[in-house]
């Protein structure tokens, strides 16, 4: 379960941050959460006052954020990521507090043991999966995905690119040469409206093996070219997709199936599951 699931049960404010794609929550309705203040307001500065390190880093993990306020008004809201939450609620002294506490205990032994066998980070990868009722095959291909993107970034990463929006930009190159489709227009062709849903995790067999396609090809691309920079891994990123897209071509024409879907998995969101289709519809 999300510690964070929690909080979207109760009346808390939040708000999606575009750019840094993650929500950010208002700090005032989930300390009055798990305090049950009085004074909200007046209890975040005290908490503040006793905390010097959390107090010294507050702007920034906390920045104003524009939501409706308790007139319906939108205002700018005191507002932290889970991230600065979880930072936060280590500092509240409260009985509620404390499942969240020993949530943050538990995961951070976790990662201290996968930092040491990182087979249990597969391992624990794949029983999520599993409970969420991916087949076996769809499980397999979804881990092989995550070692080619990894090697992928990487790759980036030792050649200058710089993370978050320069990835975000290239990623979509790959998508685009690869699907016709960009990957915020791929979540529309499937119906995925919720910011928080992951697309490969709603791909099928084959949209996840031409994604490994495109991303493993420009690694490769990127090698051999010696691509150094933004410009050159995004003239690269465009190739590897396009060795992909024609492969993507190539197949349909011979199959007379469509590789990309609007099929999805909604067991993540508890919504009615729909689960990904074994065959890719017919061509139109």
């Amino acid at each position: 379960m999300s510690a964070l699931a929690l909080f979207e049960e109760k009346q808390v404010r939040r708000a999606w941050n575009q750019a840094e794609e993650k929500w950010y929550f208002s700090v005032d309705d989930v300390v009055q959460i798990l305090t049950e203040s009085a004074n909200v307001k007046d209890y975040i500065k005290k908490l503040r006052k006793r905390d010097p390190a959390l107090e010294s880093y507050w702007g920034t993990n906390c920045p104003l954020v524009a939501m409706p306020g308790a007139d319906g008004k939108i205002r700018p809201i005191r507002a932290a990521s889970a991230e600065g939450l979880l930072r936060i609620i280590q500092s509240i002294p409260s009985p509620k507090a404390e499942p969240f506490k020993l949530w943050l205990a538990k995961v951070g032994y976790e990662r201290l043991e996968e930092i040491e066998n990182p087979e249990l980070a597969a391992k624990r990868m794949r029983e999520l999966y599993e409970q969420k009722g991916y087949s076996e095959d769809w499980i397999e291909k979804r881990l092989r995905g995550i070692a080619v993107r990894d090697e992928l970034t990487d790759e980036w990463k030792k050649r200058g690119v710089k993370e978050q929006k320069e990835f975000a930009i290239l990623t979509a190159e790959i998508s685009r040469a690869t699907f016709g489709m960009t990957p915020s227009e791929y979540k529309a062709h499937k119906a995925l409206a919720n910011p928080k849903d992951n697309l490969r995790d709603h791909m099928t067999d084959l949209e996840l093996i031409f994604t490994m396609l495109g991303e493993a090809s420009t690694t490769e691309i990127a090698k051999k070219r010696d691509a150094r920079g933004f410009p050159q891994n995004r003239i690269a990123a465009q190739a590897g997709g396009t060795v992909a897209g024609n492969a993507r071509k190539e197949l349909e024409a011979q199959s007379g199936t469509k590789v990309s879907t609007k099929g999805n998995f909604k067991a993540l969101t508890g919504s009615s599951a729909k689960k990904l289709p074994r065959r890719n519809p017919k061509i139109d």
